[in-house]
């Protein structure tokens, strides 16, 4: 396998696992629902497998997510990708908020780059 496979692959394999986390799914419901193993489903997380068009296509189905979702990193080598514009783990802790502190958290994000463009210091 190549380098370029492993980060796609790895890549791809953390979408899954961010997308599985978010609707609450553990590894053996997803497996079971698209009927395949908990190991596989694994695999494809840790980017040691990676499934057929079908496999993937049931994936998003069952995780409710686009293809875009999946290979956006891959795809557009010019953009930056998404995990180096939002940390994982922030990404992980928003989309465990509900709906109400997800607000919350946009309208606090809002209020310090209006701080940042007016130049006014940080909070300490």
């Amino acid at each position: 396998m190549t380098k370029n496979e492993q980060i796609y692959r790895k890549s791809i394999g953390d979408r899954i696992k961010l997308a599985r986390s978010q609707t609450d799914y553990t590894q053996e419901e997803l497996a079971e629902k698209l009927q395949l193993s908990s190991r596989y489903i694994s695999q494809l997380e840790r980017g040691i497998a990676f499934g057929s068009a079908t496999t993937i296509v049931n994936i998003c189905k069952a995780l409710n997510i686009s293809s875009d979702f999946l290979f956006s990193d891959i795809i557009d080598n010019e953009a930056p990708t998404f995990n180096k514009m939002v940390k994982q783990n922030f990404l992980e802790d928003y989309l465990a908020l509900d709906d109400y502190n997800k607000e919350v958290v946009h309208a606090l994000a809002k209020q310090l780059v209006k701080m940042q463009k007016d130049g006014k210091k940080q909070i300490s």
